[in-house]
């Protein structure tokens, strides 16, 4: 890709108008995103031959062409977050979708925003191309000595003219944009249609797995707060003197266990194809946003840093799902899978109550969080594969539960469909998620400006996938309350026992 000159762009903006119709003085219209693209932004031309500047290919910076390859692009993420034609084209289909999903969402008022916009968009392209005639005018008068004065006086004033009124639609066009992105930011994605219609108690059983080491019928045994006190393996009240309350230390063997289920789960998960990475515990608001986490509000879950646009990650899903953030990938390179460990912070609004003591839910934990892009006709296959992941780490330790198809009330805006693992929890005599698997479809791609181009060299979105492969506080819960001996000691799963020195069992 060549970089143009300034003045290679205005001599052809001085000879001809764009393509779209709609260009004037140093803008372009992007070919992707269809926005104008002043010359203050870096413009590149995709064809390697020779060709006039009119049958080019423009795009501004933030919509640049990458092959797989990293973007030193800032921008923020784009925010035509819907494929809004899909949207005005079935109407009823998202208005049932929003009430399946227990939401209140003004469908109409997306609507008449977009179709204001456009109107807005189509009169301002087609006055900055009245503009580009009347300068053009302009040009051949003042070279011209038959041309009168009136025709010059009356191009100027109406020159001046077409310059007020396309700053006045522009900056109705700008507010317009800002209420559509708010309110089309509050529509979900659509819902897989195996997806059980209802709140919570309607989650569909998909797979129960019953351990021969884990008898669920049996009486509770000591809880895990119980065996991390006797035996020295959590510590929450001093944690609560340092940090508050909902968070922990991990103690002795406990700690060395949290280490020897990270490096497990990661090279089983690596073994698989997948990418490690390492990510930051901090990203940008406009990328938590964009995958679906709501960065501000009451009701956040979000830890937000003080005098900056950073926020704590609640998952590695966040900075894994922004790594190709603003770029085109080619298609060869699909499906990409990754997985990370990170540090999750939540803030965890609401959780009261006696099922959320101890480590169940806590304000910050380690996880490890399997993440893919690949083609629209991949993510179902690939959503199932990641479960067979799921499944396979959980059944090697040796855990009894079940996979749920979650019903619609209880999926997140970004998610089509998601499967949730819960595993036998004695000390809650029930069972308790330690893991989910959702398709996102191109909910989060949208927003966060992520696309292939196929071997026809059309663009399109690209699905994304996440998935738990540990969550460790929840895995330590379910090692200690399932293997703990009569003698009190804790067995130590097998597929554990060399990431943990060998060690058998957790003894005093």
């Amino acid at each position: 890709m060549k970089k143009r000159r300034a003045q290679d762009i205005a001599a052809f903006l001085a000879s001809t108008s764009s393509a779209c119709g709609g260009c004037y003085s140093l803008q372009l219209c992007c070919t992707l995103c269809k926005r104008p693209t002043n010359i203050r932004y870096t413009v590149f031309s995709t064809k390697k031959n020779p060709t006039p500047l009119n049958q080019r290919f423009w795009y501004c910076i933030a919509e640049k062409e990458v092959n797989s390859s990293k973007s030193s692009s800032l921008a923020p993420p784009t925010t035509n977050i819907l494929d809004f034609k899909h949207l005005c084209d079935h109407v009823e289909v998202y208005r049932e979708n929003i009430r399946n999903r227990g939401l209140q969402v003004d469908v109409d008022s997306i609507v008449s925003l977009y179709q204001q916009k456009c109107q807005l968009i189509s009169r301002i392209q087609q006055l900055r191309k009245e503009r580009n005639q009347v300068a053009e005018r302009l040009k051949k008068n003042n070279n011209n000595e038959k041309a009168t004065t009136n025709h010059r006086e009356s191009d100027k004033e109406r020159g001046k003219q077409l310059k007020t009124e396309i700053a006045q639609l522009e900056k109705q066009l700008e507010v317009i944009e800002e209420n559509l992105f708010t309110q089309a930011s509050s529509v979900p994605n659509l819902t897989h249609p195996n997806v059980p219609i209802g709140s919570e108690e309607n989650a569909r059983i998909l797979h129960q797995v019953f351990s021969n080491d884990v008898d669920t019928k049996s009486l509770p045994r000591n809880n895990h707060l119980q065996i991390g006190k006797e035996w020295d393996l959590i510590d929450l009240e001093s944690a609560a003197k340092v940090s508050g309350q909902k968070f922990y230390y991990l103690k002795n063997a406990a700690a060395l266990l949290e280490v020897a289920l990270i490096n497990w789960s990661l090279n089983h998960v690596v073994s698989k194809g997948f990418i490690p990475l390492s990510t930051p515990d901090l990203a940008r608001t406009e990328v938590v946003q964009a995958c679906g986490f709501q960065p501000r509000g009451e009701a956040s879950q979000i830890y937000t840093v003080a005098e900056s646009d950073l926020c704590l990650v609640g998952t590695a899903e966040i900075p894994l799902a922004g790594y190709y953030m603003n770029q085109i990938l080619d298609e060869q390179s699909l499906p990409i899978r990754m997985v990370a460990f990170g540090h999750c912070f939540r803030r965890e609004v609401g959780s009261a109550g006696q099922a959320s003591k101890g480590l169940y839910r806590v304000h910050q934990f380690s996880k490890v969080e399997m993440f893919v892009l690949c083609r629209p006709d991949e993510s179902d296959s690939i959503h199932e594969e990641l479960l067979n992941i799921q499944m396979e780490l959980f059944s090697s330790l040796g855990f009894s539960y079940r996979v749920l198809d979650m019903p619609s009330e209880d999926l997140g805006n970004p998610a089509y469909r998601k499967f949730d693992i819960e595993a036998w929890m004695p000390g809650r005599n029930s069972f308790g998620e330690i893991s989910s698997a959702s398709n996102c479809t191109d909910y989060q791609s949208r927003r966060l400006n992520i696309r292939y181009r196929d071997r026809h060299g059309e663009i399109h979105h690209v699905h994304t996938l996440n998935a738990t492969a540990c969550a460790v506080p929840r895995m330590i819960i379910t090692i200690l309350e399932n293997f703990q001996l009569e003698n009190g000691e804790i067995q130590i799963p097998e597929p554990l026992v060399k990431y943990m020195g060998n060690t058998t069992r957790i003894r005093q």
